[in-house]
């Protein structure tokens, strides 16, 4: 094989699926010998390579592969730590690649974030670190490129992340948004674009907006939901779990497996976090001058909200229509639904901006639209780096649409709930000023009188949204916009 075949560089031709690599051998790769880091490595591969979900891929491997116990606790935090890090890292490794990062190979570079995290960030000593993340690299790439990620990784353990950020990092007076960007592991318009949403300007210092960064890279809680009628937060509770702050449905589970759990493998509760419990509660509150028997939700995959929400509709003798175009996704919400109280669910495959329904047929409708996913950045690190500045106004368009349909879809006297999961302006004030000045039959409620239990939510024009943020509330940032339709009940 040639030397520039064996390159630690990319070359256009190089390709491949995640764990290929090293001296041209044929065969399946040899058993690992380090599982944990090894299902790591192929879940960051997948991820970069694949546009992959961690949180999706990194279950199913642990489990096809048998790892459980001690191992899956270490290949969870390399992978989640390194992704939520990755920005960070990527300025260490700058300095300690005699080239750009973007020409490392692209079985390369996972390994040297790899590396990174476990010098950086964990407690696992140096030489360990060094020597586990190399063992690896020969396994997975070769020799000759085990030895590049050998002597890059003995470089960063030159010094600690807070001695390496004071080398890599612009300085804070004058850049407060690139400082941030570099030091929180964010892209520096996800930065810019959350402190607009904060209402904070760089010249104030960004105090606000760096406490919100530094809660997406905290480990989330396992929040669960009880499915109303089917069970309750006591039998969570005595599951191991704790009674949450705010939703009256909610617990947290301070450690072991959701699945474990009896409620959750017969799918009378589920994993769901609290402020997604809270937004479809709200729209649940609302007074609608007369019949109440007919919801809607117009995105409902993969069915968290719709679940909750046929629940509810059952005890009140009401019946929510589900629907999602998408119908993989559609098939998911079928089964959050399935045995609600008074078999209060349907599932449709239907696309939200093309009706199937009668104008004016639902008493509630419940818009969850598509978004950039901003306030997930805690349960999803891996967005934050796929979105782009363009992302957002990408969507707009759909978002508008929606609510619109969504306005149409809902009769006189009747409510409509505009949700998403990103505080991102464009995505959230933006769509909802579009939409109310193009139509007069809609009137903007305060949201956050119909979730009184939750501090400090009001946000937007005289307070009437409700924001929630992960740094003050411990939940995701979703965002909701209530709204009554005009006209006689």
């Amino acid at each position: 094989m040639s030397e520039q075949s064996r390159s630690p560089y990319r070359h256009p031709r190089r390709g491949g699926r995640p764990g290929q690599g090293g001296q041209g051998r044929s065969g399946p790769p040899p058993a690992p010998r380090d599982p944990a880091r090894r299902v790591a490595y192929d879940v960051l591969r997948a991820v970069d390579q694949r546009d992959a979900y961690a949180n999706l891929l990194l279950p199913s491997l642990l489990g096809e592969r048998g790892i459980s116990g001690r191992d899956a606790a270490l290949a969870t935090e390399l992978t989640y730590g390194t992704l939520r890090l990755q920005g960070s890292y990527d300025a260490v490794l700058e300095r300690c690649v005699d080239r750009t990062l973007s020409s490392v190979d692209v079985e390369v570079l996972p390994l040297l974030r790899l590396g990174a995290h476990q010098l950086l960030s964990t407690k696992i000593p140096p030489h360990a670190a060094v020597s586990a993340t190399v063992d690896l690299a020969r396994r997975v790439v070769g020799h000759h490129r085990g030895r590049f990620v050998n002597a890059v990784l003995r470089k960063v353990s030159a010094r600690d992340l807070d001695a390496w950020m004071s080398v890599v990092a612009p300085d804070r007076a004058v850049d407060p948004s690139g400082y941030l960007s570099v030091v929180h592991s964010h892209p520096r318009w996800v930065v810019k674009e959350l402190a607009r949403a904060l209402g904070e300007r760089s010249k104030d210092g960004l105090v606000r907006t760096e406490h919100l960064l530094a809660a997406h890279n905290e480990r989330p809680r396992v929040t669960l939901v009880a499915k109303p009628g089917r069970a309750t937060v006591a039998d969570l509770v005595a599951a191991g779990a704790e009674e949450a702050r705010y939703s009256p449905f909610a617990a947290y589970l301070p450690e072991g497996d959701p699945a474990s759990i009896r409620e959750v493998h017969q799918n009378r509760a589920a994993v769901q976090d609290e402020a997604s419990q809270l937004v479809a509660l709200a729209l649940t509150r609302v007074d609608v001058r007369g019949d109440d028997a007919r919801w809607l939700d117009m995105c409902a995959g993969p069915g968290g909200k719709a679940a909750l929400l046929a629940s509810l509709a059952g005890q009140r003798d009401a019946r929510l229509l589900a629907a999602e175009v998408q119908p993989a996704r559609a098939g998911l919400v079928a089964r959050s639904v399935r045995r609600a109280p008074r078999d209060a669910g349907r599932v449709v495959v239907a696309d939200g901006t093309a009706p199937a329904w009668s104008p004016g047929a639902f008493d509630r409708v419940l818009v969850d639209a598509p978004c950039t996913g901003l306030g997930a950045l805690r349960r999803r690190p891996e967005s934050r780096w796929r979105r782009t500045e363009s992302s957002a106004a990408d969507l707009s368009p759909l978002q508008h649409a929606l609510l619109n349909s969504a306005a149409d879809a809902v009769r006189p006297g009747g409510v409509v709930a505009y949700v998403t999961c990103s505080p991102h302006l464009d995505e959230t004030d933006a769509i909802v000023r579009g939409v109310l000045s193009e139509r007069d039959d809609l009137t903007l409620l305060r949201a956050a009188d119909h979730l009184d239990e939750v501090p400090d939510l009001a946000a937007g024009p005289e307070g009437r949204y409700a924001q929630f943020w992960p740094h003050v509330h411990g939940t995701d940032a979703m965002f909701l916009a209530l709204f009554r339709r005009g006209g006689e009940a």
